[in-house]
């Protein structure tokens, strides 16, 4: 089964750390996406998606994201039932991060447009992997012949 999700937007309020009963850090935020089609003659519409981050993640973006900031997330898309107050049964739908980045530009200190005041950390994402340069050497010339090398 395939369950990807990739969304960015801005964030609808200041997120907020929790932490569960065993100690666990989780965040939950709403972002607002705008949707890419405008009927002629109206305003942009937008949707408001329901995000959770657990551990890591929630900690990072209660410390750099703040309402406005445009963030990027990758993750899955959940479902879970509730009762409400009043005993009524619900259903929340949410995405659950995997991977959270920044998606606004930069200041020219080199700081995120929305970052809150605090530099990030410089190792948020993993380097690049380094390609040395290769020769002609390391190719092997294959005959044409009737069969196929495979």
């Amino acid at each position: 089964m395939l369950n990807v999700v990739a969304i960015m937007g801005r964030l609808v309020a200041d997120p907020e750390l929790r932490t569960t009963g065993n100690g666990t850090n989780v965040c939950s935020f709403r972002i607002a996406c705008d949707r890419n089609f405008v009927q002629q003659g109206q305003e942009r519409q937008a949707d408001f998606i329901d995000v959770v981050a657990w551990r890591q993640s929630a900690e990072f973006i209660c410390k750099y994201f703040q309402k406005g900031s445009l963030i990027a997330v990758e993750g899955s898309l959940q479902s879970r039932q509730y009762q409400d107050k009043n005993g009524n049964n619900r259903t929340a739908v949410e995405v659950v991060a995997r991977q959270i980045n920044f998606a606004g530009g930069k200041k020219p200190g080199g700081q995120p447009v929305d970052d809150g005041g605090e530099a990030p950390p410089k190792d948020y994402r993993e380097p690049a992997p380094a390609y040395s340069q290769g020769s002609a050497d390391d190719f092997a010339v294959i005959s044409d012949d009737d069969d196929l090398p495979f």
